[in-house]
């Protein structure tokens, strides 16, 4: 049923069009969540402000026009589509303030949980959510699903950290549980309903029998159904009613801000593995360490063990381990290391006992705890990298009472080997008796979705009907549980959560279907389709772990997005429908504005680099071959053409005068697609002379300026006029280096200008030349090479196949190669850190950091901002990327007179939308330092030589 005109066109007076979407790749792109459920919404509307959701939903509430909120859509369960409104949140919920030295901390529903806990790092505090997704996961959602994870068990949930809640209800009405004035309204104005809240709690309360299955029920993990607890932890109706939202999936209302207890991060931590022979003595030893000082004991069966055995890294121990081995990672955490030692001490005497087949001791040793949470980690992700192409991967997540929980697990294993999901494997939050069982389904015919169905069905019998379990321990009801709820809780708790959602949204419009539904069969229609598209990408599960670094996410698509409308152009392209309009929005939205970073397949779970598709479906655009193979062998020719284009608009810019120019060049690039000129455009560089010096005994280094250092000098208004180049020399001949440069510098180039533009061939034949001219300038490998931008160093380190090269980025060489050579003094100004993709690509994220910390007193990192988006040249052809990337630069780096970065390209883009300078690191190095020891001598006696 289509929108009502009345509806669209007040929402239209309500809402700027740039914030709302109707059209067909932002409505599937958007209303696309991390489930194996798909919605089409007919509208989509980017929320920015708390008025702006009470006025949608007076709007929604007059013309019974159903709404669903949407925060990031990583939610597992079908609870974030819809195929009606969606209410997206927008940039402007990232509000968050620490309050008592951090034991509590109010956050908007935008901020992401992962970024709540960097808030309260100083404070060793963290948010009690702890979900898998948090570095995704946005507050709204965590708290709308009553999200857990590992650590966070039942007792540092949402439910049970809740310390005040601000909410909109159906009507549009506003209450902050934290405000007097506005409880105090909320009294006056909706005295009934907060009357009947009481008049439930006080029936279910009096009930003995349902208040009894309440409370065993919420003994467990369990997120199935509405969260009926609240009627029978409290008797004021606004307790009840805030309590009532955690959980509710936003059918009772919408959570505009929350107040959580925060709960301690101790900083000691150890981790163990211990492997029992079989799941009986492995589950029975969970009990004793519940009453041990653990944080987290996970699950893990022989299958999990088996999917990740072969991977790198790996021990070899794990694939000889028996076919019925059953192990559990253990962490323990503490505020001393003394006091950790005695936790371990006490949790290895409790279960001393048990026999086990191998063991991993505790250890403290980051080597080797991040390895024992690597085998877990990689579990679920080793499942969806060998899944057939078509079928999706399903997580599912139940609970058994702790007491039969080794009866679940095998009465589990049998179900899956009954149902044929050979590959499934099952691990698991043990001390909760929270088991997670990962298989691969297709949908694409009925055989297979009656196979779920039948699988489902004796999945719902066994846990909630048999064992007295919960279907969802910490994924939310949604639409996948739906079906199911009454089922687990019978008649008359599942009558008591359809008056909670009739008192509550009486009208139905608050994402109907979700958690409560009349449709019995409602988990098996609207089923995800994830037809190929391609290698590159297939495996993809529409997660939306990659989409909070990537610099085009809100601007246009993310590389989730860019996935799905891709899978869709390939299916309607099979299906013979006519994809010429859906192609040409996908050409600025998916592949003109793509940075093709690779940021996204850091946060992968089965490591897809959305830009590898995107630079693929360039090369196959590409139509100026000859063109690029001439520039290829030509480059020094173009080098310089790029110099005098620097030249010219510097000469225009003294001509016009920098304001003027900017104007003219902002109007021409709008009207005719001209590169941008902005105040930051670099000055020329004059090409690279310099006679050799007589040998020295100094150590050499092959110094590779990459082209654009080469090309672009500092901006006319930089507050550091000397080349990038320059200092740089300078800085490694104080370090006591000889600086040696690879012959015919010119005309070598990394190759990544031509590979981004989709001449990979050209770009690779340039790259070998280059790496072939290095190897003979540092005399086959005897001299370290320093690349002055760590995109270059990065593009030479991966395509490098001769183990003789050693490649270094500015960061590294200074870690090991200049640090010890030189006397910092750090300076008092503030500083801006930028840590470039490639410098996180490289691992050398927290080099940069730490170097820039010894350097200056005050480093700030800003929050969010993962890509710069310049990526090349975008930022002069593209430049709403860079723009859209750095919106929150200016605000964060305020306090600070310059920024650092190692990326010439991305410190035009910084400088430019931070209103301070950005330069390389070796500027602020070079500043704050002198020589010592025997590199003063040295340098006293002969300063500056370099052959």
């Amino acid at each position: 049923m289509s929108l009502p005109t009345a509806f669209l066109d007040a929402a239209a007076r309500l809402i700027p069009q740039e914030r709302r979407f109707d059209d067909p790749l932002s409505t599937l792109a958007f209303g696309t969540d991390a489930s194996f459920y798909r919605l089409i919404p007919q509208l989509v509307i980017r929320v920015e402000s708390e008025r702006e959701v009470v006025e949608l939903l007076k709007l929604a509430g007059v013309h019974r026009v159903p709404v669903t909120f949407r925060a990031a859509g990583t939610s597992l369960s079908g609870q974030a589509i819809s195929d009606s409104v969606l209410l997206m949140l927008g940039d402007h919920w990232n509000g968050r303030e620490v309050r008592n030295d951090g034991a509590q901390i109010r956050l908007q529903p935008g901020v992401i949980g992962a970024s709540a806990n960097a808030v309260l790092a100083p404070y060793q505090r963290k948010i009690g959510p702890d979900p898998a997704s948090i570095a995704a996961a946005r507050i709204g959602g965590i708290v709308a699903n009553n999200s857990s994870g590992m650590c966070c068990g039942t007792a540092q949930n949402s439910y049970h950290t809740l310390a005040g809640l601000r909410l909109v209800l159906a009507d549009g009405t506003l209450v902050d549980t934290e405000d007097p004035a506005s409880v105090a309204s909320f009294q006056h104005s909706h005295a009934d309903l907060l009357q009947q809240l009481a008049e439930l709690g006080r029936q279910t309360r009096g009930n003995s029998e349902l208040a009894a299955k309440i409370r065993h029920k919420y003994r467990l993990k369990n997120t199935t159904g509405l969260s009926l607890n609240a009627l029978v932890d409290f008797d004021e109706p606004l307790d009840i009613l805030s309590h009532l939202m955690v959980g509710s999936e936003g059918t009772l209302g919408f959570i505009s801000a929350v107040t959580y207890h925060t709960v301690p991060e101790h900083p000691h931590k150890a981790s163990a593995l211990l492997v029992f022979p079989d799941v009986e003595s492995c589950c029975r030893a969970v009990p004793l360490l519940k009453l041990q000082p653990v944080s987290a004991v996970e699950l893990l069966d022989r299958r999990s063990l088996r999917s990740v055995q072969d991977k790198p890294g790996m021990p070899v121990w794990v694939r000889a381990l028996s076919g019925g081995a059953c192990a559990l990672l253990i962490e323990s955490r503490a505020a001393s290391a003394s006091l950790l030692d005695e936790q371990v001490d006490a949790i290895m005497a409790a279960i001393a006992h048990f026999p086990l087949e191998k063991q991993v001791d505790f250890s403290t040793d980051p080597a080797v705890y991040n390895l024992l949470w690597k085998i877990r980690k990689d579990t679920f992700p080793a499942v969806g990298a060998v899944r057939a192409t078509g079928t999706t991967v399903i997580i599912e997540d139940v609970t058994f009472p702790l007491e039969v929980l080794a009866e679940g697990v095998n009465r589990l294993l049998e179900l899956l080997d009954k149902h044929g999901y050979s590959e499934a494997i099952i691990f698991g939050h043990a001390l909760e008796g929270n088991l997670h069982f990962v298989f691969t389904q297709g949908f694409d015919d009925p055989a297979q979705v009656a196979r779920y169905q039948a699988f489902m069905g004796e999945v719902a019998q066994l846990v909630a009907v048999e064992f007295g379990g919960a279907l969802k321990a910490e994924h939310g009801t949604g639409r996948n549980m739906a079906p199911f709820v009454e089922l687990e809780w019978g008649s008359e708790a599942y009558q008591l959560m359809w008056a909670i959602k009739r008192l509550l949204d009486p009208l139905g419009i608050l994402n109907p279907d979700v958690i409560l539904s009349e449709d019995r069969e409602l988990h098996l229609k609207n089923l995800k389709p994830l037809p190929a598209a391609d290698a590159l990408v297939d495996k993809c599960i529409e997660c939306g772990f990659c989409e909070p670094v990537c610099p085009s996410r809100g601007l246009t698509l993310s590389p989730r997005q860019r996935i799905v409308i891709w899978r869709d152009i390939q299916a309607k392209k099979r299906a013979g429908i006519d994809t010429a309009e859906l192609e040409a929005a996908y050409q600025h939205h998916g592949l003109d504005t793509c940075a093709a970073t690779g940021l996204c397949a850091q946060r992968c779970p089965v490591g897809i680099n959305t830009g590898d598709l995107v630079r693929q479906l360039r090369g196959e655009q590409a139509r100026h071959r000859g063109s690029a193979t001439w520039l290829a062998g030509h480059f020094a020719t173009a080098l310089q053409g790029a110099r005098l284009g620097l030249l010219a608009a510097d000469t225009a810019r003294r001509l016009l005068g920098a304001p003027r120019l900017a104007r003219w060049a902002a109007g021409l690039h709008r009207q005719l697609g001209t590169p941008l000129w902005t105040a930051a455009m670099p000055q020329p560089v004059q090409a690279l002379k310099w006679v050799a010096a007589p040998p020295s005994e100094r150590p050499r280094v092959v110094y590779l300026p990459a082209c654009v250092s080469r090309a672009m000098g500092p901006a006319f208004s930089d507050s550091e006029q000397s080349t990038l180049l320059d200092k740089t020399r300078a800085l490694l001949e104080k370090a006591g280096f000889a600086v040696i440069f690879p012959d015919g510098l010119d005309q070598l180039c990394c190759g990544q200008p031509f590979t981004s533009k989709g001449y990979a061939s050209q770009g690779d034949n340039k790259r070998d030349e280059l790496l072939a001219t290095l190897l003979r300038a540092s005399r086959n490998g005897q001299d370290p090479i320093y690349c002055d931008t760590s995109p270059c160093t990065l593009r030479l380190v991966q395509g490098n196949a001769d183990s003789r090269l050693r490649l270094y980025d500015p960061v590294k060489f200074i870690r090991e190669h200049l640090l010890d050579k030189l006397e910092i003094t750090p300076q008092e100004a503030p500083v801006a850190v930028h840590v470039t993709c490639s410098t996180q690509h490289l691992g050398e994220a927290e080099g940069l950091i730490e170097i820039a910390r010894r350097c200056a007193k005050q480093v700030v990192i800003p929050e969010g901002i993962h890509c710069c988006g310049f990526a090349g040249d975008k930022g002069f052809t593209t430049p709403e990327l860079n723009a859209h990337a750095l919106r929150s630069l200016k605000d964060a780096v305020q306090v600070c007179a310059e920024g650092v970065s190692t990326s010439r390209t991305c410190e035009i883009g910084l400088s430019q939308h931070s209103g301070i300078d950005y330069h390389s690191l070796v500027y602020l190095l070079d500043r704050v330092s002198r020589p010592k020891g025997r590199t003063a001598d040295l340098w006293a006696e002969n300063p500056g030589a370099t052959d």
